[in-house]
């Protein structure tokens, strides 16, 4: 395994870190800025939001520039957001160290999945996707309980501080690992990237993001109501709960990368299909105590199974210009996040329980399993017709000469 794969998993780590940790730590910001609940919430909207114009935005900005040392500059910027974060003595500074941070990260992961898959031989592209994505999953399995238990010791300031010091570790790593990859062919062009879009692949592909997220995060945004109004357990079991959430998580994305390279489209399937029937049972069983606990584990694991797929397939249909389209696969995640917890939300606002998220979630998914089937069809239709072409090459007719 290149070791240039971990500095990006080290990266991957500290980003997630900034976007979830700051989920244990709203009472701590919201008390001493002096803010409502609600308005230390857009802490985490406007990170969501910022995400999505970095990965177009600045994905854009910098695609004729060396991607190695893109990835170091994104890192920079990171450090310098989330050195801001710790020293903001106002809420409007701490919005602003939020969006300088988040800025950098889907151009990050969409440039450092394009990276990740050329530092391996191509059969291997979605596994070392997936590695740099474990970082993103380790995030929400080891560091936001750590970072929000450094927060409630030591200040919620020292948390940031500490990610501050993770952008450093990552910084360096990619500066000493991570090869000055040169590509073949063309150089880098906006045009050839925005030309990618002209596949309806490619649009495919982003929607099942969307959707294929949208279900899951329908169900994980009010995951915590469930557990406690619900399934009946204590508020202080929670966080043990999303532990085992998130080492679903771990699980599902080492698999999906290594089925994925595979078949990505087989894999894609068989993971959404099998995510919609965890749902629909999780809707129906969730007041049991243990098969919540068990279909809260398969639904990390098959809704995150399919992030190396699904950012793969992109790739793979943007041909010679995949940067622009991984950065937009990010981007629809993070769209999809906000379409899920819009919906789910407006279900338990309707008065229809806290279970009704996840049936929402079900359905939203369900969407992505057609989606998916049908970007499925249609590119082995077009692969049989290119096979066929390769086969049987058009001739003109044969001239018979007069008798």
């Amino acid at each position: 395994m290149p070791l240039g794969l971990i500095a990006l998993a080290i990266g991957g780590f500290g980003i997630g870190l900034t976007e979830f940790v700051i989920m244990g730590l709203l009472p701590e910001v919201a008390t001493d800025f002096g803010v409502g609940e609600a308005t230390a919430g857009w802490l985490i909207s406007g990170y969501a939001l910022a995400v999505v114009v970095g990965a177009l935005g600045l994905t854009a900005a910098t695609i004729r520039l060396p991607r190695k040392p893109v990835l170091m500059g994104l890192l920079v910027l990171f450090i310098a957001g989330n050195a801001v974060s710790a020293l903001a003595p106002s809420y409007e500074l701490m919005m602003t160290g939020r969006v300088i941070a988040a800025l950098c990260h889907g151009a990050f992961f969409g440039i450092g999945s394009v990276v990740a898959a050329n530092l391996v031989a191509p059969d291997k592209a979605a596994a070392a996707i997936a590695i740099m994505f474990t970082g993103l999953t380790a995030a929400n399995v080891l560091g936001v309980p750590f970072g929000t238990f450094i927060g409630q010791q030591f200040g919620w300031r020292a948390t940031f501080w500490a990610i501050t010091a993770i952008g450093v570790v990552a910084l360096a790593g990619i500066a000493a690992l991570v090869p000055s990859l040169r590509t073949a062919g063309p150089a880098p062009s906006l045009r050839r990237e925005l030309g990618a879009f002209r596949s309806g692949q490619v649009w495919l592909s982003l929607a099942v993001t969307v959707l294929g997220f949208g279900g899951m995060f329908g169900a994980f945004t009010y995951i915590a109501f469930t557990l406690t109004e619900v399934s009946g357990f204590a508020a202080s079991a929670v966080p043990w709960l999303l532990v085992l959430f998130g080492a679903g998580l771990v699980v599902g994305n080492w698999a999906g990368g290594r089925l994925a390279d595979r078949s990505i489209d087989g894999t894609l399937l068989a993971f959404i299909a099998a995510l919609v029937v965890v749902l629909a049972l999780f809707g129906w069983l969730a007041s049991g105590p243990i098969a919540t606990v068990v279909l809260l584990v398969l639904m990390g694991a098959f809704g995150f199974g399919t992030v190396p797929g699904l950012q793969s397939r992109v790739m793979r249909f943007a041909a010679g210009a995949p940067t622009l389209a991984s950065g937009a696969n990010i981007a629809a995640f993070n769209l999809g996040n906000a379409l899920g917890a819009w919906a789910g939300g407006l279900t338990i606002a309707a008065g229809l329980g806290f279970t009704s998220p996840i049936w929402v979630g079900a359905g939203i998914t369900l969407a992505a399993l057609l989606v998916m089937a049908i970007a499925a069809a249609t590119a082995r239709r077009s692969s049989r017709e290119d096979a066929a072409a390769t086969a049987f090459p058009a001739t003109s007719p044969t001239t018979v000469p007069a008798a």
